[in-house]
């Protein structure tokens, strides 16, 4: 079944993983995305995941950002690379870039360099700091722009020091929020006429994540780091189980699930005891309900936990390791991680873009290209000879 974006054509000049994951979602939707790359490629494709170091293994740092699209390469410091690049700009619905202006400007890819081969085209331009002010022109990765400057990273603060962003967090969510900027521009050209500059900042990305946070800060007096001990609802707070395992609790209605929470746990006693018997006892006793709830918990192994409370109607889940995800019963039903075949190589799985349309599960259409693999593919399409391709190849404009 062809994906909504079907015949949607995305140009993208873009590095590392946040504006080409991006690409990634669109093209998991049915988008022809082409990744223009310099001839020496995106340096993404030099990083490997330590946990994987197999020469005939999958790269997930190129293959998460990247699958599904056709590479390009061409030299846009050249002026014939640039009429190149042209071309193909010329028959596409979105061009992508993570450039910044002054690189932007040297290779000649700012809006008005893309307009003037397409009036039509709608230009996305994803920065670490904001398209504005004194950082404009800053660089920056997500671990600066998102995780540490959002306040994520403070919450996250153990004595030895703020713990590490899992890889490529907030460029994930960036990409999901280009994607679906990108949704609206093509729904408001098709209804319109008119065409959009669209920009998303990864600042502005973890500044939404942690928004109740940041507003609430000022009227609260704290900063929502502190004892597990001290939380005012015990029963929306994380556990340990006797064998080492944490596990969450996140009953919001405290006094509609006490009750039901205690008796599958075994504690009945718990229930009507003063200090826990409603939820204003239970925030005034907090320490000894939580160190309560930590002895029972403490009791049992993770197994036994999940055989107590598997008919609770109340929300928890344990904490899972990442290998222990892709045998989550909710995972296959899903097609929450589909099995992508290379043409050449070993199958591997990927997570697909977050959205199902017409309940029919979203797949990716293949693993990340090789480098150029398609640039004559591409310039076939454009109406380009093989005289004129092998005349771009010799002046060295497609790299």
């Amino acid at each position: 079944m062809p994906g909504p974006l079907e015949g949607v054509r995305v140009v993208e000049v873009a590095n590392w993983t946040f504006v080409p994951a991006a690409g990634a979602a669109l093209a998991d939707l049915g988008a022809d995305v082409i990744k223009v790359e310099a001839p020496n490629g995106d340096p993404q494709r030099a990083l490997r995941n330590l946990l994987n170091l197999a020469e005939d293994g999958p790269n997930p740092f190129l293959e998460v950002p990247n699958r599904g699209k056709r590479s390009f390469t061409a030299d846009l410091t050249s002026e014939e690379g640039r009429r190149v690049l042209a071309r193909v700009v010329a028959a596409a619905d979105v061009f992508m870039t993570s450039n910044l202006a002054p690189v932007r400007q040297k290779l000649g890819i700012e809006v008005e360099d893309i307009r003037a081969a397409n009036p039509n085209i709608i230009y996305v331009r994803g920065t670490g700091w904001g398209a504005h002010g004194p950082m404009a022109d800053v660089g920056g990765y997500d671990v600066a722009c998102g995780w540490a400057t959002s306040g994520m990273a403070y919450k996250m603060c153990v004595e030895e020091g703020p713990l590490a962003q899992p890889p490529g967090f907030f460029d994930l969510q960036g990409a999901n929020t280009i994607a679906g900027a990108v949704g609206m521009a093509l729904f408001k050209r098709e209804r319109t006429g008119e065409t959009s500059v669209i920009d998303v900042s990864l600042m502005n990305v973890g500044m939404w994540a942690t928004a109740p946070d940041i507003l609430g800060t000022p009227f609260s007096g704290s900063h929502g780091v502190g004892d597990r001990a001290e939380s005012p609802n015990p029963i929306v707070n994380a556990y340990r189980t006797g064998d080492g395992r944490w596990l969450y609790l996140v009953c919001l209605q405290a006094d509609r699930f006490w009750g039901e929470l205690c008796t599958l746990l075994g504690c009945p006693e718990l229930i009507d005891d003063e200090r826990f018997v409603d939820g204003a006892a239970r925030y005034t006793n907090r320490r000894a309900c939580v160190g309560a709830l930590d002895a029972v918990f403490g009791a049992k192994t993770m197994d036994e936990v999940h055989q107590a409370l598997d008919e609770f109607s109340g929300v928890w889940a344990p904490v899972l390791r990442p290998s222990e995800i892709p045998n989550h019963p909710q995972v296959e039903p899903n097609g929450f991680l589909p099995t992508i075949t290379p043409s050449h190589g070993h199958p591997f799985q990927l997570v697909p873009a977050p959205m199902r349309f017409d309940d029919q599960p979203t797949v990716p259409r293949g693993a990340a290209p090789e480098l150029g693999q398609h640039t004559e593919e591409i310039l076939l399409e454009t109406g380009m000879d093989w005289d004129e391709i092998g005349r771009l190849r010799a002046v060295g404009a497609l790299g």
